[in-house]
């Protein structure tokens, strides 16, 4: 390998690398070389998509989302169904790829970060599974305004540590489980749940992810014999974002756009919102967009959302803004309640508070188009877990 191919590994464009102490780098190139080994040995493929198929379920549903179409008057809204996946998100794609690399790795400990809890769900349930120990790290705001994710990380045999420090949500999990994984990493393997982190997290987890897009590419070719105009997917650390967007990279008739939390609006500061409002920095190992303090520390963040409530995001996608190739923009607590609400109504399906940001956009971004042209939303995650903290939100 040459000089000026080990200086650009590990990133998109100038974003990405790896900034972790010296300490940790061993444990992370013994990760990188494991994943180069097996994500194209076939022996390895042919186990993870046994379990896609006949635990997760995939492949899932391209669904044209037929009443909210007609009701808005626009193009065509289609929604990539990663609700219908085992355990209820696009998690578990990721967790599956990352703990049977665990497995072949020789390791039987596992930890994991989760705001929203799907990720945390996800990790414990593949763990139980494979038998192996989980310790999973939520912010102790994020385990009150999700309960009942943290009662089935519990039933499933994880141990759920609360991270009690600063923000106490997934800011202050991933600190957490980074120090952890520092400490334990001989015998320790991290499932780091967002396409974010030292390399080669963000290219692992975009490599598990991008099932997303291949199938979802496929299936509108086949519905429509022609690609979409637009896709659209919530982002806050990014995984199903460039889960959906990478497939599509090469496509530039498809225009990407990325939705981020406003939270509770720009002006006030209370949102998560990088790419929109943030400047280039290091957070959490990696270069890539973050919202700062007047110190220079991440900043403190705020959304209705709990896996959208993170102060940086991934780099492919601070690459993806930087040269233009997606368009990234931001939708308020109220904006996203309303999409919840209206897809609950017009097609019977109630989504993850995560996704209803990009349900939000869709519908103002479907109005714009004409019957024939169509877009593709990444309903990344159910709202089962939502539904209490939704309904006190409304009766307030």
């Amino acid at each position: 390998m040459s000089r000026v191919e080990q200086q650009q590994k590990g990133y998109f464009g100038s974003f990405g690398g790896s900034y972790v102490p010296e300490v940790l780098q061993p444990a992370l190139n013994k990760l990188e070389q494991a994943f180069e080994q097996y994500r194209e040995d076939p022996e390895f493929v042919q186990e993870l998509h046994y379990y896609q198929k006949e635990y997760i379920g995939r492949e899932n549903p391209l669904y044209l989302a037929k009443q909210l179409t007609k009701q808005l008057g626009g193009g065509k809204i289609y929604l990539k169904r990663e609700d219908l996946n085992h355990t209820g998100a696009h998690k578990i794609n990721n967790v599956m790829g990352q703990v049977l690399l665990a497995k072949r790795m020789g390791l039987k400990r596992v930890v994991a970060e989760t705001g929203a809890g799907q990720h945390g769900v996800a990790t414990a349930t593949a763990c139980a599974l494979f038998g192996l120990d989980c310790v999973v790290y939520m912010g102790e705001k994020d385990m009150q305004r999700q309960a009942l994710n943290v009662f089935r990380m519990e039933l499933l045999g994880a141990k759920v540590v609360a991270a009690k420090t600063g923000n106490r949500t997934l800011k202050e999990a991933v600190d957490e489980a980074l120090m952890d994984y520092a400490t334990n990493h001989a015998d320790t393997f991290y499932v780091l749940g967002s396409a974010v982190g030292p390399h080669p997290y963000p290219t692992i987890v975009k490599h598990f992810q991008s099932v997303i897009g291949v199938e979802a590419r496929a299936q509108h070719l086949m519905k429509e014999g022609r690609l979409p105009d637009y896709v659209v997917a919530c982002v806050g650390g990014g995984s199903n974002a460039i889960g959906l967007f990478a497939p599509f990279f090469a496509d530039s008739e498809v225009k990407m756009i990325g939705v981020e939390p406003a939270g509770k609006g720009i002006e006030t500061g209370l949102h998560a919102a990088p790419l929109s409002h943030g400047a280039p920095g290091v957070i959490h190992g990696f270069r890539c967009y973050v919202m700062t303090n007047e110190q220079g520390e991440p900043a403190d963040t705020y959304s209705i959302a709990a896996g959208l409530d993170y102060p940086g995001v991934g780099p492919e996608h601070s690459y993806y803004r930087e040269i233009g190739r997606a368009k990234y923009v931001s939708v308020t607590d109220a904006e996203a309640l309303e999409a919840f609400t209206l897809l609950s109504k017009t097609e019977g399906i109630i989504p993850a508070l995560e996704s209803a940001h990009a349900i939000a956009y869709a519908i103002q971004l479907a109005k714009q188009l004409t019957p024939e042209q169509s877009l593709i939303v990444n309903l990344s995650g159910r709202g089962d877990k939502d539904v209490q903290q939704v309904f006190e939100f409304i009766s307030k």
